[in-house]
């Protein structure tokens, strides 16, 4: 940032485009609507050029405030979490957080983990940021990941691991309807469509059975998982996931996933938050839960 920018113009600045209005943010931060628009204009000045384009009912960001944006939503949260760091302890945990993960972690694990953390900590708000693309921690897109495969970037900390090996999951139905000792040739498999087909598990069965073609294809996990509990076929689910109610209709099948996938769930936060009382509060928390559902594998083969 340019030398002469003082934390006072970039806290207006940001909630101003928080709410895309003068006027919101005026109410807000009690302030006269005048006293915000010449402060804005004062800082504009200064940097030399627009931060914002005013319509008649709002405002959006111009190209200048979209590159400060970042760096000043950063700022607004160090400020916060000095305040949160010299607040009482039992004070201390709030604010929100927000975490990255596959859709398939965010649906089963994030939410049970949310449950936990809300009745320790209810001012503190977990936002789940379910996605297959990889959100950028070194850029403050999101506070902590979860990822199948970890990453290796400067300033990133690895400070856990989830293990659960991975199984083959049918509905009761379709596990009735599989022939005595069945075997991978024999499922109906559910996977990820033919444009995620660089995601581990379907490489993992067009390894194991070459010329694989699904029995059913989604480019959305919830699809897929729909897909499973109605009947459609067998989904490779990781097995510590299925403590989550929503799946208590599903069954391990008794064919093996012959994998050297290991289930491994990675924990990842930069180095810049680490330490913060709310990411450590989230942090001990899917600690707690990882320990918990390890070792588990949902109900056995029907």
């Amino acid at each position: 940032m340019r030398q002469g920018l003082n934390w006072e113009d970039i806290r207006l600045f940001v909630a101003v485009a928080e709410l895309g209005s003068f006027s919101a943010a005026a109410r807000q931060l009690g302030l006269g609507q005048p006293t915000l628009s010449r402060r804005i204009a004062e800082l504009e000045g200064q940097l030399g050029e627009p931060l914002f384009i005013r319509r008649s009912q709002g405002c959006d960001l111009a190209p200048a405030g979209l590159r400060l944006l970042p760096a000043a939503a950063q700022m607004a949260q160090w400020a916060h979490d000095a305040e949160v760091s010299l607040a009482r302890p039992e004070e201390r945990i709030a604010g929100k957080v927000r975490i990255t993960a596959p859709p398939g972690l965010a649906l089963t694990l994030l939410t049970q983990v949310a449950q936990g953390l809300r009745a320790r900590f209810p001012a503190l708000t977990l936002e789940a940021l379910s996605s297959t693309h990889l959100l950028d921690l070194s850029r403050g897109e999101a506070d902590i990941a979860l990822r199948t495969q970890e990453v290796a970037e400067p300033g990133l900390i690895t400070v856990g691991k989830i293990l659960s090996k991975p199984q083959f999951y049918g509905s009761r139905e379709y596990a009735a309807s599989l022939p005595p000792g069945a075997t991978l040739s024999d499922l109906a498999l559910i996977c990820w469509s033919e444009d995620q087909g660089h995601f581990r598990v379907n490489r993992e069965l067009h390894r194991l059975l070459p010329g694989f073609k699904p029995a059913f294809a989604s480019d959305d996990f919830n699809v897929q998982l729909g897909a499973c509990v109605q009947g459609l076929g067998a989904m490779v689910l990781y097995g510590a996931l299925m403590s989550h109610p929503m799946l208590s209709s599903l069954v391990r099948l008794p064919v093996s996933f012959d994998s050297e996938y290991r289930g491994e769930i990675f924990i990842q936060v930069h180095k810049r938050l680490y330490g913060l009382p709310r990411i450590m509060a989230v942090l001990d928390e899917l600690d707690s839960f990882g320990r918990g559902i390890a070792e588990y594998q949902g109900p056995g083969e029907a």
